[in-house]
């Protein structure tokens, strides 16, 4: 096994070595890595709800009434009211039919993609797509395209060559690295143009976007049967796992096709809980979308065109290569900050950048000591 020290080394001489820094508490604001507290923008907790108390309420609720584990396969006998009702609940909360629980983002995009296309199909995938949409789309065996980043004009070209039995559009709604919007209404006409799919991940705008936290669609104030959607409940709704919505069968179909779905354990019927508490907070308390408005237009009126063109919580404050990217990192944790270094493969050679994650958990003087910390 020699190798794996070679491709160890290889990988950290080229600035490219990934490490995990070790929390001694809960997700926040403020968080205490191996006994020092530092300010961090690293999470996804975009509205400072993991380690909320009426979420760990419930789940502590949850645990009393099912226990930890599920036991099972939600084929078997996993599957309790609790998933029930929360698939329920999400499928309401973002205006679609019905809805699924995965136990994560990728295990949702590889079972929902690989379930509804075959060899005979033709996927369109943006290239800034999730790793996890790209691994989806080649575990399905149809022909994978790849346009250029939201190029309405190349993508309608390809759709219109395509001769293919099902065509399906695949995108990120917010992209993960760079946090701009894709234009969903126009993938949509074109999608309606020439007779495909929408599939949005909508990781990062769940919770975030729209007027009650709804996500993309109500963001653009859209609907359609052709769209199926996937948002994640470990990012924005601050507690594990993702579904999968769209129209009335769909659910069903993925029961039966979705193989992340059917050969793994069902997610603990505790976080199914925490669900349910979470939807209640994103949709009453709007104040933590307005506190992140305020926080991203902050920091871009501070800190002007070092940051790549976002209106939402991630903020892409570009380095240039891999070494001086982790330089700055380090030079930020010094002065009590964390702000993780972007390297390829995650983002293009050349554009190695720190990725400033915004949470309506900071406040004011955490936005200023960042800004002053930059500059």
């Amino acid at each position: 096994m020699d190798f794996l020290a070679e491709e160890i080394s290889r990988i950290e001489s080229a600035g490219l070595l990934r490490k995990r820094r070790r929390l001694e508490g809960p997700q926040g604001a403020r968080v205490e890595v191996e006994g020092r507290i530092y300010s961090s923008f690293c999470s996804n907790d975009y509205l400072g709800l993991a380690a909320h108390p009426k979420l760990v309420e419930a789940a502590i609720e949850g645990a009393g009434r099912y226990g930890v584990g599920a036991g099972a396969s939600h084929l078997l006998c996993g599957h309790t009211d609790a998933h029930e009702k929360a698939e329920s609940a999400l499928a309401d909360f973002v205006g679609l039919a019905s809805a699924l629980l995965f136990s994560t983002g990728y295990m949702a995009n590889l079972g929902a993609i690989t379930a509804l296309a075959e060899r005979q199909d033709e996927l369109f995938c943006d290239r800034l797509n999730h790793a996890s949409l790209n691994d989806a789309a080649q575990l399905s065996r149809a022909k994978m395209v790849r346009y250029r980043h939201l190029d309405l004009e190349e993508l309608e070209s390809r759709l219109a060559g395509s001769a293919a039995r099902r065509k399906i559009v695949v995108s990120d709604a917010v992209f993960s690295m760079d946090g701009d919007i894709a234009p969903v209404p126009e993938l949509l006409e074109l999608c309606e143009r020439y007779d495909a799919l929408l599939f949005l991940d909508d990781a990062h705008g769940f919770g975030v976007l729209g007027g009650h936290g709804g996500g993309i669609l109500s963001h653009f104030d859209i609907s359609s049967p052709r769209i199926v959607y996937m948002g994640t409940l470990g990012k924005a709704a601050g507690v594990a796992g993702a579904f999968v919505a769209g129209c009335g069968n769909l659910a069903q179909y993925l029961v039966q096709k979705a193989k992340t779905y059917v050969y793994t354990t069902a997610q603990p019927a505790m976080l199914a809980e925490a669900i349910l508490a979470s939807l209640e907070i994103i949709g009453g308390e709007s104040w933590r979308r307005e506190r992140l408005k305020s926080h991203v237009a902050t920091l871009k009126s501070a800190l002007g065109n070092r940051l790549m063109p976002s209106d939402t919580p991630i903020q892409p404050y570009v380095v240039g290569e891999n070494q001086a990217a982790l330089d700055l990192s380090a030079r930020l944790r010094e002065r009590g900050i964390l702000i993780p270094a972007i390297r390829q493969p995650t983002v293009p050679a050349g554009t190695a950048r720190l990725r400033i994650s915004l949470s309506a958990a900071h406040g004011e003087e955490e936005i200023g000591d960042l800004v002053c910390a930059l500059k």
